[in-house]
């Protein structure tokens, strides 16, 4: 049925969960299609599911922070190529590209009374720099269009995940 179409690659420790949000899929999704399928995530296109992917963007701050002005404008100009080519076939929702960790702060809600932190919470070697949620008929399709965007803006890493849900909620400017 649907629901082994939509657990086709998601890992084992994420089942429980998918399950229970299947299982309950009324509760949390009400807009879901008489199918149960998810509002915004999945859809039908063409006869066949197809499935929103976010594509995060991973690479080393420091070094994205040192580019020149025109070396990230040539990066941003191969990045816009690829983007409005996704915008014209109707596979590109949002696209984001973050500050810097330097303006980020995490919010602890893991106790009482929560505590605000000055930077990121995680310590990493490659930060977590933006994200695109693009339209793919599966997870190859998915991977051709993040090594699209990759030999745009080589370096880094692209981490392509499926969406679990997706609000796009409202205009913000």
């Amino acid at each position: 049925g649907i629901r082994d179409k939509l657990v086709t690659g998601v890992q084992t420790c994420a089942l429980p969960i998918f399950d229970s949000i299947w299982r309950d899929r009324a509760k949390f999704f009400p807009g879901a299609c008489r199918n149960g399928c998810f509002r915004f995530v999945l859809g039908l296109k063409r006869r066949r599911f197809h499935m929103l992917y976010a594509v995060l963007c991973v690479h080393r701050e420091a070094e994205v922070c040192a580019w020149s002005k025109a070396h990230n404008d040539e990066v941003m100009a191969k990045l816009g190529a690829v983007t409005e080519k996704l915008a014209k076939a109707g596979k590109l929702g949002p696209v984001a590209r973050l500050m810097p960790t330097t303006a980020a702060v995490t919010l602890r809600t893991d106790r009482e009374p929560m505590i605000v932190l000055d930077g990121p919470f995680a310590e990493t070697k490659e930060q977590f720099l933006g994200f695109f949620v693009i339209d793919a008929e599966n997870l190859e399709e998915a991977i051709e269009i993040g090594k699209e965007l990759g030999r745009a803006n080589p370096g880094g890493a692209y981490e392509i995940r499926p969406l679990l849900m997706f609000e796009p909620g409202g205009n913000v400017t």
